[in-house]
């Protein structure tokens, strides 16, 4: 591993690196010199550390979001350069408990580069706070408590919890984030899980720095001010938490938040540090433990490549080694983006990090002839790569990509057991992968997406009893993504837990035989037959009310919030079917039958059709939702909550009979 921190990358002789630290940190202290008198008090929306407000310690709820559990009182943070042009990173943080739903807001995990010290974290302080019969009562944190894990070979964390706490807490921390290299300035996230009352970074940057500031906001600053030596502080108050909403990616997407990249350093000369994506590319290939390892021979490789290059196409070639890969390596639950102890220790263990596995899956490709490049790529936990933000932190996994011919690629992850070679793998879509081509000096950002429909297919051939039950059989088709999911829940879970899944908490419903077909086969559908029977409730002696949606669409739209804080990121475009046939029971007639009918957002993006009839002693109905994007901005919330709304109403009309 090349010793830098992946943030920024620096292409400067070792002497020159030298000189300018040196400059840079001359300037930093002329700049602290002229700096001593120019103080400004502090914000009073902040607090120094243990002095606090008794009416915080009676707070019984947030006022701008009354059911939060608990609530940023503020967070305050405060980065400049030290004599030594190291950055020093100050943070302060309070946090008021309401109840005991909250409890987890006292455990604190603080992660860190500390790979060859290049951040490393000192002067915590905390603190619990509480009110005991109208004293003020602190207990600190024993600093024996408080622990440093090795989280892998590059991070490390600081993990702690507070005691006594209990609803009505105030909890509070502060320490110092050092960071070795000049050009690590930390980003600044103002929103997070929990309202925040006030949220403020100051930063004091020489003006020999130039930074370019990449800022997401959408509420003003409270307190947008700028002071002499480069000193500016931002502010914004009431901000909101980021809920778990269906269907989002991570809260760093999605928060209000300020990012800084390092350009250039002016004086008596100008050096650039503006990265690109080739830079960041071209350092990742350079680096052993990830270019250096894509030449390392696997024992026992021969016998692989020899069979792969006997094959008739490269087709056959790539899903060969993408299942040998994926069959062989088991996967230790991480997403490294270098391999972690070299790609041939892993493979002798038959286990590894996503990159290890990846690399090797990468490197017999190639030995066996396909046109084949690492990628790399951020899952959707991770979050999203901003396009116009070079850095190598933006990513957390390499994968294999293939170009096919002009209008076809391949993506592929071999660390998942369930991924198929022909898929761009699921957690990727929608975002940036950074394709790696040292022989052309190509690096190259392509977006990732599965612009088809990936189709869902339910068959229902069922009878209406006149105990009030129905029984039948269903098949579902399921490809793509939708078969992905299915088969990894099943095989992890068992079958058991997957007929639970599909009852989908539905106690009337009781499924006699499940059959799964074409489990293993990629370039298939899976495809699950499934008797069952289902009893009706709320008929009577004289009526019937059934609902033909059997194994189909959820009975509860997943969007019942009025309002929405973050897009809503499907990953990929769907097309379900519901087909079903409902043989009707002697002595009984249609009393009530939904009309067929269709509806659509107004741009078209979803469309919804329902079809009922009558025919032969026979319902028949079929329900079909395409969705043409699979991205639907926030913005755009109101009409897509009440389509979703209307739809779920048309899908839960019940048919109802009548005794004749």
């Amino acid at each position: 591993m090349i010793i830098s921190k992946p943030v920024f990358i620096l292409v400067l002789p070792y002497h020159d690196l030298n000189y300018m630290k040196k400059t840079l940190a001359l300037l930093v202290a002329l700049a602290a010199t002229f700096a001593v008198n120019a103080q400004t008090p502090t914000t009073p929306a902040t607090q120094p550390f243990g002095k606090i407000d008794k009416a915080d310690l009676e707070l019984k709820s947030c006022d701008f979001e009354k059911d939060a559990n608990a609530m940023i009182l503020f967070d305050k943070g405060e980065v400049y350069y030290d004599t030594q042009a190291q950055v020093i990173e100050n943070r302060h943080k309070r946090i008021k408990i309401f109840n005991s739903s909250a409890k987890d807001e006292a455990n604190i995990r603080i992660e860190y580069y500390s790979a060859n010290r290049l951040e490393y974290i000192s002067g915590l302080q905390a603190q619990t706070i509480n009110l005991n019969n109208g004293n003020v009562e602190i207990i600190k944190v024993d600093k024996k408590q408080v622990f440093t894990e090795t989280v892998d070979k590059y991070h490390s964390a600081l993990v702690f919890s507070f005691p006594n706490v209990q609803p009505g807490s105030v909890i509070e921390y502060k320490y110092t984030v050092t960071h070795a290299l000049f050009y690590d300035f930390p980003d600044w996230y103002f929103q997070s899980d929990l309202p925040n009352r006030y949220s403020e970074l100051k930063t004091t940057i020489h003006e020999a720095l130039y930074f370019k500031n990449l800022e997401n906001r959408v509420q003003p600053y409270a307190v947008n001010k700028t002071e002499g030596m480069g000193t500016q502080t931002r502010a914004i108050a009431n901000i909101p938490s980021i809920p778990d909403e269906p269907f989002m990616t991570t809260r760093q997407d999605n928060a209000q938040r300020l990012l800084f990249q390092l350009l250039s350093i002016k004086g008596s000369f100008t050096k650039s540090f503006s990265d690109s994506w080739s830079k960041v590319g071209a350092n990742f290939m350079e680096d052993e433990d990830l270019g250096g390892q894509l030449g390392k021979k696997l024992t026992g490789e021969e016998a692989l490549i020899a069979k792969a290059k006997a094959m008739k196409s490269d087709d056959e070639r790539i899903a060969y080694l993408f299942g040998e890969v994926k069959n062989t390596m088991k996967w230790n639950e991480k997403y490294y983006k270098y391999s972690e102890d070299g790609v041939g220790k892993a493979w002798e263990k038959k286990t590894g990090a996503s990159a290890d596995i990846n690399i090797m899956l990468c490197h017999l490709l190639k030995k066996s002839g396909v046109k084949v490049y690492p990628m790399m790529v951020s899952t959707r936990s991770n979050g999203k790569v901003n396009p116009g933000y070079p850095t190598e932190s933006s990513f957390n996994n390499v994968v294999a990509y293939i170009p096919v011919d002009s209008a076809k690629v391949y993506v592929l992850d071999a660390s998942n057991k369930y991924n198929l070679y022909n898929q761009v793998p699921g957690n990727v879509l929608n975002s940036f992968g950074l394709l790696l081509d040292k022989e052309a000096n190509n690096y190259e950002m392509v977006f990732l997406q599965n612009d088809k429909p990936i189709r869902g297919v339910v068959l229902v051939n069922a009878e209406v009893k006149p105990d009030s039950k129905v029984t039948g059989n269903a098949n579902l088709i399921s490809y793509g993504y939708k078969k992905v999911k299915a088969v990894e829940r099943y095989k992890t879970g068992g079958e058991k837990k997957y007929i639970d899944f599909l009852k989908a908490d539905d106690n009337t419903l009781k499924i006699t035989s499940l059959k799964m077909e074409d489990m293993d086969v990629d370039t298939l559908p899976l495809k699950q037959s499934i008797n069952f029977d289902l009893d009706l409730t709320g008929s009577d002696d004289n009526y019937i009310y059934f609902n033909p949606n059997v194994f189909g669409l959820s009975k509860t739209s997943p969007f019942l919030s009025l309002n929405r804080l973050t897009d809503i990121d499907f990953g990929y475009r769907d097309n379900f079917m519901l087909v079903g046939t409902y043989k009707l029971p002697a002595g009984y007639k249609l009393e009530s039958l939904p009309k067929s009918a269709s509806m659509a957002l107004p741009d078209a993006s979803i469309t919804f059709r329902r079809i009922v009839a009558e025919q032969d002693g026979s319902v028949a109905v079929r329900y079909v939702l395409d969705t043409k994007k699979s991205i639907f901005f926030k913005e755009d919330y109101a009409d897509f909550h009440e389509f979703y709304k209307k739809m779920y109403e048309m899908i839960n009309e019940p048919i109802v009979l009548k005794k004749s």
